[in-house]
Protein backbone atom coordinates (compact mmCIF):
# COMPACT_ATOMS: atom_id res chain seq x y z
CA UNK A 1 0.00 0.00 0.00
CA UNK A 2 0.98 3.60 -0.94
CA UNK A 3 0.59 5.82 2.07
CA UNK A 4 1.95 7.93 4.38
CA UNK A 5 3.60 5.46 6.14
CA UNK A 6 6.02 4.62 3.91
CA UNK A 7 8.12 7.84 4.18
CA UNK A 8 11.59 6.03 3.91
CA UNK A 9 14.15 8.41 1.87
CA UNK A 10 11.95 11.34 2.01
CA UNK A 11 12.80 14.93 2.79
CA UNK A 12 11.19 17.18 5.81
CA UNK A 13 10.66 14.52 8.68
CA UNK A 14 14.07 15.66 10.37
CA UNK A 15 17.25 13.56 11.53
CA UNK A 16 16.96 10.75 13.39
CA UNK A 17 18.44 11.21 16.64
CA UNK A 18 20.41 8.07 17.30
CA UNK A 19 21.08 9.30 21.38
CA UNK A 20 17.21 9.20 21.98
CA UNK A 21 17.19 5.37 22.96
CA UNK A 22 13.80 5.50 25.38
CA UNK A 23 11.27 3.41 24.01
CA UNK A 24 8.81 5.53 25.86
CA UNK A 25 8.46 9.28 26.81
CA UNK A 26 5.68 9.47 29.00
CA UNK A 27 4.24 7.09 31.18
CA UNK A 28 0.78 6.45 29.26
CA UNK A 29 2.88 5.40 25.95
CA UNK A 30 4.20 2.48 28.77
CA UNK A 31 0.03 1.46 29.19
CA UNK A 32 -0.60 1.41 25.75
CA UNK A 33 2.30 -0.71 24.90
CA UNK A 34 0.78 -3.22 27.72
CA UNK A 35 -2.47 -3.05 26.69
CA UNK A 36 -1.88 -3.99 23.01
CA UNK A 37 0.31 -7.19 23.81
CA UNK A 38 -2.66 -7.23 26.60
CA UNK A 39 -5.60 -7.84 24.37
CA UNK A 40 -3.52 -9.91 21.31
CA UNK A 41 -4.66 -12.89 22.42
CA UNK A 42 -8.68 -11.45 21.76
CA UNK A 43 -8.28 -8.76 19.08
CA UNK A 44 -8.50 -11.66 16.40
CA UNK A 45 -5.44 -10.19 14.14
CA UNK A 46 -2.30 -11.07 13.88
CA UNK A 47 0.93 -9.07 13.30
CA UNK A 48 0.60 -8.10 10.09
CA UNK A 49 -2.64 -7.55 9.64
CA UNK A 50 -2.55 -5.11 12.53
CA UNK A 51 0.64 -3.13 10.60
CA UNK A 52 -2.13 -2.81 7.88
CA UNK A 53 -4.44 -1.37 10.06
CA UNK A 54 -2.01 1.36 11.02
CA UNK A 55 -1.22 1.61 7.75
CA UNK A 56 -4.58 2.53 6.82
CA UNK A 57 -5.33 5.73 9.08
CA UNK A 58 -6.12 8.62 7.85
CA UNK A 59 -2.85 10.57 7.33
CA UNK A 60 -3.64 13.42 9.96
CA UNK A 61 -4.25 10.52 12.90
CA UNK A 62 -0.96 8.47 11.50
CA UNK A 63 1.41 11.28 11.91
CA UNK A 64 -0.10 12.73 15.43
CA UNK A 65 2.69 10.32 16.95
CA UNK A 66 3.68 6.09 17.35
CA UNK A 67 1.67 5.38 20.12
CA UNK A 68 -0.85 7.63 19.49
CA UNK A 69 -1.59 5.25 16.55
CA UNK A 70 -1.32 2.69 18.44
CA UNK A 71 -3.92 3.46 21.01
CA UNK A 72 -6.55 4.57 17.40
CA UNK A 73 -5.88 1.12 16.48
CA UNK A 74 -6.27 -0.57 19.77
CA UNK A 75 -9.57 1.21 19.97
CA UNK A 76 -10.69 -0.13 16.52
CA UNK A 77 -9.60 -3.70 16.84
CA UNK A 78 -11.26 -4.16 20.36
CA UNK A 79 -14.43 -3.34 18.69
CA UNK A 80 -14.10 -5.86 16.07
CA UNK A 81 -13.55 -8.48 18.53
CA UNK A 82 -16.06 -7.37 20.68
CA UNK A 83 -14.02 -5.97 23.96
CA UNK A 84 -15.75 -2.95 23.68
CA UNK A 85 -19.04 -2.16 21.67
CA UNK A 86 -19.72 1.49 20.04
CA UNK A 87 -21.15 2.85 23.05
CA UNK A 88 -17.62 2.00 25.30
CA UNK A 89 -15.56 3.37 22.50
CA UNK A 90 -17.72 7.06 22.65
CA UNK A 91 -17.33 6.97 26.39
CA UNK A 92 -13.61 6.67 26.14
CA UNK A 93 -13.10 9.52 23.18
CA UNK A 94 -15.37 11.61 25.88
CA UNK A 95 -12.85 10.90 28.52
CA UNK A 96 -15.01 9.01 30.49
CA UNK A 97 -14.93 5.86 31.94
CA UNK A 98 -16.58 2.83 29.84
CA UNK A 99 -18.90 0.40 30.44
CA UNK A 100 -17.36 -2.76 28.79
CA UNK A 101 -19.73 -5.48 27.41
CA UNK A 102 -19.72 -9.05 29.25
CA UNK A 103 -17.09 -10.72 28.85
CA UNK A 104 -16.97 -14.33 26.93
CA UNK A 105 -13.05 -14.97 27.34
CA UNK A 106 -10.20 -15.53 29.93
CA UNK A 107 -7.78 -12.70 30.40
CA UNK A 108 -4.47 -13.16 29.85
CA UNK A 109 -2.49 -14.82 32.78
CA UNK A 110 0.31 -12.27 34.06
CA UNK A 111 3.07 -15.17 32.76
CA UNK A 112 1.88 -15.63 29.19
CA UNK A 113 2.00 -11.54 28.77
CA UNK A 114 5.63 -11.28 30.60
CA UNK A 115 6.69 -14.32 27.75
CA UNK A 116 5.09 -12.80 24.72
CA UNK A 117 6.69 -9.12 25.72
CA UNK A 118 10.07 -10.85 26.27
CA UNK A 119 10.39 -13.12 23.22
CA UNK A 120 7.79 -11.79 20.59
CA UNK A 121 6.31 -14.49 18.24
CA UNK A 122 8.73 -16.61 16.17
CA UNK A 123 7.73 -16.26 12.05
CA UNK A 124 10.49 -18.78 11.01
CA UNK A 125 9.12 -21.29 9.12
CA UNK A 126 10.42 -24.31 7.31
CA UNK A 127 10.60 -25.24 3.88
CA UNK A 128 11.62 -27.75 1.27
CA UNK A 129 12.05 -25.20 -1.89
CA UNK A 130 15.52 -23.98 -2.42
CA UNK A 131 15.94 -20.38 -2.64
CA UNK A 132 15.77 -19.00 -5.95
CA UNK A 133 19.15 -16.27 -5.37
CA UNK A 134 22.34 -16.76 -3.00
CA UNK A 135 24.78 -13.80 -1.62
CA UNK A 136 26.64 -12.14 -4.44
CA UNK A 137 23.85 -12.34 -7.07
CA UNK A 138 22.59 -9.17 -8.65
CA UNK A 139 18.60 -8.29 -8.25
CA UNK A 140 16.26 -5.62 -9.12
CA UNK A 141 13.48 -4.89 -6.48
CA UNK A 142 10.42 -5.54 -8.16
CA UNK A 143 8.31 -1.98 -8.98
CA UNK A 144 4.99 -3.43 -7.52
CA UNK A 145 2.32 -0.79 -5.83
CA UNK A 146 -0.48 -3.41 -3.84
CA UNK A 147 -3.28 -1.90 -2.51
CA UNK A 148 -2.54 -3.57 0.88
CA UNK A 149 0.21 -4.20 3.17
CA UNK A 150 3.44 -4.67 1.90
CA UNK A 151 7.16 -4.63 3.34
CA UNK A 152 8.69 -3.31 -0.14
CA UNK A 153 9.57 0.53 0.37
CA UNK A 154 8.24 2.25 -2.40
CA UNK A 155 11.88 4.04 -2.71
CA UNK A 156 14.01 1.00 -3.43
CA UNK A 157 11.17 -0.43 -6.13
CA UNK A 158 12.95 -1.16 -9.86
CA UNK A 159 16.69 -0.22 -8.55
CA UNK A 160 19.43 -2.61 -8.36
CA UNK A 161 20.77 -3.78 -5.47
CA UNK A 162 23.15 -6.74 -4.38
CA UNK A 163 22.09 -10.27 -2.15
CA UNK A 164 24.55 -10.11 0.95
CA UNK A 165 22.51 -12.33 2.94
CA UNK A 166 20.21 -15.29 2.71
CA UNK A 167 17.88 -15.30 6.08
CA UNK A 168 15.61 -18.49 5.61
CA UNK A 169 12.02 -18.57 5.29
CA UNK A 170 9.87 -16.54 6.89
CA UNK A 171 5.96 -15.99 7.10
CA UNK A 172 5.48 -13.59 4.30
CA UNK A 173 3.33 -10.23 5.64
CA UNK A 174 1.39 -9.39 2.46
CA UNK A 175 -0.01 -12.75 2.56
CA UNK A 176 -0.57 -12.75 6.31
CA UNK A 177 -1.91 -9.43 6.65
CA UNK A 178 -4.84 -10.31 4.20
CA UNK A 179 -5.34 -13.45 6.19
CA UNK A 180 -4.71 -15.67 2.88
CA UNK A 181 -2.36 -17.78 5.68
CA UNK A 182 1.14 -17.44 5.92
CA UNK A 183 2.39 -18.55 2.18
CA UNK A 184 6.26 -18.82 3.85
CA UNK A 185 9.19 -17.28 1.68
CA UNK A 186 12.70 -17.04 1.50
CA UNK A 187 13.55 -13.90 2.79
CA UNK A 188 17.34 -11.92 1.88
CA UNK A 189 19.23 -9.46 2.88
CA UNK A 190 19.80 -6.76 0.26
CA UNK A 191 22.48 -4.33 -0.32
CA UNK A 192 21.86 -0.74 -2.38
CA UNK A 193 24.36 1.80 -3.01
CA UNK A 194 23.03 5.37 -1.77
CA UNK A 195 23.79 6.78 -5.62
CA UNK A 196 21.62 3.79 -7.09
CA UNK A 197 19.03 5.11 -5.00
CA UNK A 198 18.92 8.73 -4.56
CA UNK A 199 22.09 9.81 -7.89
CA UNK A 200 24.86 11.55 -8.01
CA UNK A 201 23.68 13.49 -4.90
CA UNK A 202 24.20 11.06 -2.22
CA UNK A 203 27.45 10.15 -0.74
CA UNK A 204 28.85 7.36 -3.00
CA UNK A 205 30.00 5.65 0.50
CA UNK A 206 27.03 4.93 1.65
CA UNK A 207 24.93 1.90 1.31
CA UNK A 208 21.43 0.98 2.76
CA UNK A 209 20.65 -2.87 3.40
CA UNK A 210 17.08 -4.07 3.39
CA UNK A 211 15.69 -7.71 4.59
CA UNK A 212 13.22 -8.28 1.21
CA UNK A 213 10.88 -11.28 0.32
CA UNK A 214 11.80 -13.34 -2.62
CA UNK A 215 8.43 -12.20 -4.50
CA UNK A 216 9.62 -8.69 -4.34
CA UNK A 217 13.02 -10.06 -5.75
CA UNK A 218 13.85 -10.42 -9.91
CA UNK A 219 16.98 -11.05 -11.14
CA UNK A 220 19.05 -7.76 -12.32
CA UNK A 221 20.16 -7.93 -16.07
Amino acid sequence: MNGIHDMGGMHGYGPVDPSDDSPFHADWERRVFALVLAASAHLRSNLDQGRFQLETLPPEEYLRGYFERWYARLLEQSVAAGLLDTSARAAIERGERPVAPARDHEPVPAAAFLHVAATGSPVTRESTRAPIFVPGDAVRARNLHPATHTRLPGYVRGHIGTVVAHHGVHVFPDSNAKLLGEDPQHLYGVRFTATSLWGDGASDRDTVTLDLFEPYLEPAP
